[in-house]
């Protein structure tokens, strides 16, 4: 017997022990996991290339080597504003939310009977979005501030349809550069003219349908945009502004002043800047465009008991279903990060976080006093945080050099002038050192704090009880444990969902993230001060790149989904080089994603689908048929390999060839690379460019629905066209631009993917695909007596995972997936992805980093409802008062006296033996989702809710 050595991480990462693997291996007549691959993977694309990887190292030397590296990064005193900013994370979030396992290993909470803790969260969140910006639904968070503004452009372009003026998009200059260089990004493929010019003095009688403003200003100004909103609603044009959650707690909302949408970032709630991520941004509009919205919207509804219960609400507009329909192409939010802005909110309250606010205000002011006094020029605008800082004593090379020399970054503006924006962690002594690399000493505190009437906010903010009802430490961790014990993770069981690979997130890989060297970095910081962080991004490209078999790497897209949009934008910005501006149709097989179609059309592409046969492959006749159909206009396809129904496809080489034969360029979704690192190189098989979804394969933590991150690998041909970032220095004349407002996107999360292969080395990450193939073969076997399985590669082998039938049950027994899925509660599982990508089945993906045990107990689950549904079919059990029916049940329905149903409460409560030694309780019953749709309510509920309990 192999003896498992303490230090090597690949035995602690992979579920089976040595044992275990030869007794799955047995069950599938088999005797070495090499036999295994050979029989699953086609022999023509495993790969016999020498992977350049580093070898596997213990947990200890990765940390110092990450902490080397986090050493080599210089985190100044950064007052660049831009939109980040300073924070403290308080100690009670910090230690229960951002570094607690319930928390970042939940999934999204499509299941919301077992989420119903996060989407609590959420919906403080949405509330305490909806009230600082005076507008009437707030969505549950976005990806940045930047896309987010984008997003509303593409809103106010679908809603006004025939009726927009013009296909024009104004953008004031006082927005963030970096919210211009993405928006000019979105707007190209979809046709739409970015026209930068100031709001104020635009002749509108010149058409647009959307203007963007920034208040305040990117310089800091505080302007009301009321004149400008009106002019602009008289022209037919809609207006969204960006804007500060802090400053709003002082501040008119922009909604109080006409605007239609309002975004920003919430990240100075208490999330480390990260060098540009992951942070929750927020969009919030009128309720006449609650259809509309991109992303996901929590919503109250009730359960099967009439007890209030939530869920995400409008799921129709979810990409998944909507396809090239869909609002946009975001399946990726960043929950765990609205999480914690939520809960940074609870804990301050309106009160503390107006202090914080008041104080912010103090010391600009008083700082810009001093420097107006030594002579410099600040301009007449009332300020937030913000000075623009011009003319004076020194100049701006010399107030830079005092700055450095002090450990002080301030922001450089084109035209020579200088930016102070100050913070939550900005202490009397550091504007002191700020005004004395000006040249001053001297500073008068007592300035007072009001802004002037015009933009005053009037009247309280964060009235909900839940933003008061938590001051004490006790208190809010007692808040914060409650919402967790609500939520299924990690923590608790398998989550088994296939293409959503929720594989273990190890300690040690999370312990880099909260650590200074990392977390205080402003994505904007100087060349110099980021030596760590560049060598990581270094060797992770390498990594990656080496791993794919491509030839280049950008890091900067911050979810799958914006990793499909920019290797698609890519794909369109060769073609454009090559002559072949025309070619824009990309072929997208039947099961594909969601979201690829979605992201196809956000990059001015026209979807062809691709049918696919019975055995769940493309259908080469129709792929042949519509790319010579097409073959003048071809511009990409996008596959998903091994494919979405869970097999390794033997034509893969052949798709690919029919595609470049017609002139096209194959896109490869990588949401299933779990089945392939160390074993097949898709840039060798005939790829061009591949996404990496690092929350999946590469073990950065699913965070409840975000963060994310979606890499991009291409082809040799291609790396001109690489995402740039004009602000960091990025990307060449070719280039597509900045996808993202930071230039390597939720950067404070790169260091777990680098720590996963660096513990895991050369053979450990070969190692992990071949586990995640065993395991999801042995469930094969394992549930194939049961339900059949509906879709097997050649040799009957299915790939990291399988999808399940649940069809035919419904006939004999009215039985449909939701019910098993509902009656996995009771037993203390999640779900499998439900209906996708065939209605009526359950794909299960069982990872590597799960025991036999772990799996074994998942099956019996399953067998054990199977036998559930079979008696039923035998009339032992009534069709509509059956326990999957009811499911999932409550502690409160168990213990009610008017307990009416056919069967007992144990085979409601215990069905299975381990939930005796440990229940997992859904505190609600099935929720009503039709009610939560007809009665939208997406912020928390009245006052007088509260009152009358």
């Amino acid at each position: 017997m192999t003896v498992q050595a303490p230090d090597r991480f690949v035995d602690r990462h992979n579920g089976p022990r040595e044992a275990e693997v030869a007794q799955m291996l047995a069950e599938l007549g088999l005797d070495s996991l090499g036999a295994l691959i050979r029989a699953a993977v086609p022999g023509d694309i495993l790969t016999e290339h020498d992977y350049d990887l580093p070898a596997a190292r213990t947990e200890r030397e990765v940390l110092a080597d990450l902490g080397e590296l986090a050493s080599q990064n210089r985190a100044f005193r950064s007052y660049l504003g831009l939109g980040y900013h300073d924070c403290v994370t308080p100690p009670v979030i910090l230690r229960n939310v951002l570094e607690n396992p319930a928390w970042y290993t939940q999934y999204t909470p499509y299941q919301a009977e077992i989420s119903q803790g996060r989407l609590e969260a959420l919906l403080n969140f949405q509330t305490l979005v909806a009230d600082l910006t005076g507008m009437e639904v707030a969505n549950s968070s976005m990806l940045d501030e930047a896309t987010s503004a984008a997003e509303v452009m593409t809103l106010f372009h679908r809603v006004l349809g025939r009726k927009a003026p013009a296909d024009t998009f104004l953008v004031d200059p006082s927005c963030h550069p970096q919210t211009v260089e993405v928006i000019r990004t979105r707007a190209a493929p979809l046709g739409i003219e970015v026209v930068v010019a100031e709001a104020a003095t635009y002749d509108f009688s010149t058409p647009v349908f959307g203007v963007l403003l920034q208040v305040p200003s990117t310089e800091g100004a505080i302007r009301s945009p009321a004149a400008i909103i009106e002019a602009a609603h008289d022209a037919g044009a809609l207006v969204v502004v960006a804007s500060d959650l802090l400053a709003l707690t002082r501040m008119r909302s922009p909604g109080s002043w006409g605007a239609d949408a309002v975004v920003g970032n919430s990240q100075r709630l208490g999330v480390p800047m990260g060098f540009g991520g992951p942070h929750a941004a927020f969009l919030a509009t009128r309720a006449a465009y609650k259809r509309q919205v991109p992303g996901r919207i929590v919503g109250v509804s009730k359960d099967s008991a009439g007890r209030t219960a939530l869920r995400l609400a409008l799921q129709t507009r979810e990409q998944h279903i909507r396809r090239d329909r869909a609002t946009s192409n975001i399946c990726t939010a960043q929950v765990l990060l609205a999480v914690i802005a939520s809960m940074y909110a609870v804990y301050h309250g309106p009160e503390g976080l107006q202090r914080i606010a008041d104080g912010v205000i103090r010391r600009t002011r008083a700082l810009g006093e001093a420097l107006a006094a030594l002579g410099y020029s600040l301009g007449e605008d009332p300020t937030f945080d913000t000075l623009h800082v011009s003319g004076g004593p020194r100049s701006p090379e010399q107030i830079h050099a005092a700055a450095l020399e002090a450990g002080i970054n301030l922001r450089a503006f084109d035209d020579g002038s200088v930016g102070v924006s100050l913070d939550e962690t900005t202490r009397d002594e550091d504007v002191l050192d700020v005004l004395a690399a000006f040249g001053g000493e001297a500073i008068h505190w007592d300035v007072g704090t009001d802004l002037p009437e015009a933009v005053r906010r009037d009247g309280p903010i964060l009235e909900h009880p839940v933003f008061s009802a938590h001051r004490s430490e006790t208190d809010l961790l007692r808040y914060i444990h409650k919402l967790s014990s609500r939520d299924l993770s990690l923590t608790t069981s398998m989550i088994p969902l296939g293409s959503c690979t929720m594989k273990l997130n190890a300690t040690a890989q999370m312990v880099p993230v909260t650590w200074a060297g990392f977390g205080q970095l402003h994505p904007f910081a100087p060349t110099e001060q980021t030596t760590g962080y560049r060598t990581l991004f270094s060797r992770l490209e390498a990594w990656l790149a080496e791993i794919t078999g491509f030839s280049g790497v950008s890091l900067q897209p911050n979810a799958g989904s914006q990793g499909e949009y920019a290797g698609l934008l890519v794909i369109r910005a060769w073609h454009r080089d090559q002559g072949d501006a025309h070619r824009n149709v990309c072929l997208i097989p039947s099961s594909a994603h969601g979201t690829n179609p979605a992201s196809a059309v956000m990059a001015g592409m026209k979807v062809v689908v691709i049918g696919c046969d019975d055995n769940g492959n493309i259908d080469l006749v129709d792929l042949a048929a519509k790319a010579g159909e097409h073959k003048e206009n071809l511009a990409a396809l996008m596959v998903t390999y091994p494919s979405t129904h869970g097999v390794f496809e033997t034509t893969i080489r052949e798709i690919c060839d029919t595609v470049h034969a017609h002139g096209g360029q194959v896109y490869i979704d990588g949401a299933n690379m779990n089945a392939m690192v160390g074993l097949c190189r898709p840039g060798e098989f005939g790829g061009d460019v591949i996404h990496l979804n690092l929350h999946k394969t590469f073990a950065i933590p699913h965070g409840g629905g975000g963060p994310g991150m979606g890499p991009i690998a291409v082809a040799e041909h291609l790396v001109p066209y690489l995402p740039g970032h004009a602000l960091a220095g990025l990307g060449g004349e070719s280039s597509i631009g900045a996808v993202s407002a930071a230039p390597w996107g939720s950067a404070s999360i790169l260091p777990i993917s680098y720590a996963y292969i660096a513990l895991l080395g050369v053979d450990g990450v070969r190692k992990a695909s071949e586990v995640a193939i065993l395991n999801a073969n042995y469930v094969a076997r394992r549930l194939e007596p049961h339900f059949p399985v509906l879709y097997r590669g050649a040799g009957g082998w299915v790939a990291h995972e399988c999808i399940i039938d649940v069809r035919p049950f419904k006939a004999a027994t009215g039985i449909e997936v939701v019910d098993v899925a509902k009656r996995l509660m009771d037993y203390g599982f999640h779900a499998p992805t439900m209906s996708w990508p065939v209605a009526g089945t359950l794909m299960i993906e069982p990872t590597e980093s799960e025991s036999k045990a772990e799996i074994d107990r998942f099956c019996d689950a399953l067998i054990s409802i199977r036998g559930e549904i079979q008696a039923i079919a035998d009339g032992e059990m009534d069709r509509e008062l059956n326990p999957l029916k009811r499911a999932p049940h409550t502690a409160s329905d168990l213990l009610s006296d008017g307990w009416d149903a056919p069967y007992s409460r144990e085979l409601a409560a215990f069905p299975a033996k381990w939930t005796r030694d440990h229940k997992f309780w859904p505190v609600v019953g099935r929720i009503d989702d039709a009610y939560g749709d007809r009665n939208l309510v997406c912020a928390c509920p009245p006052i007088e809710d509260y009152v009358d309990s």
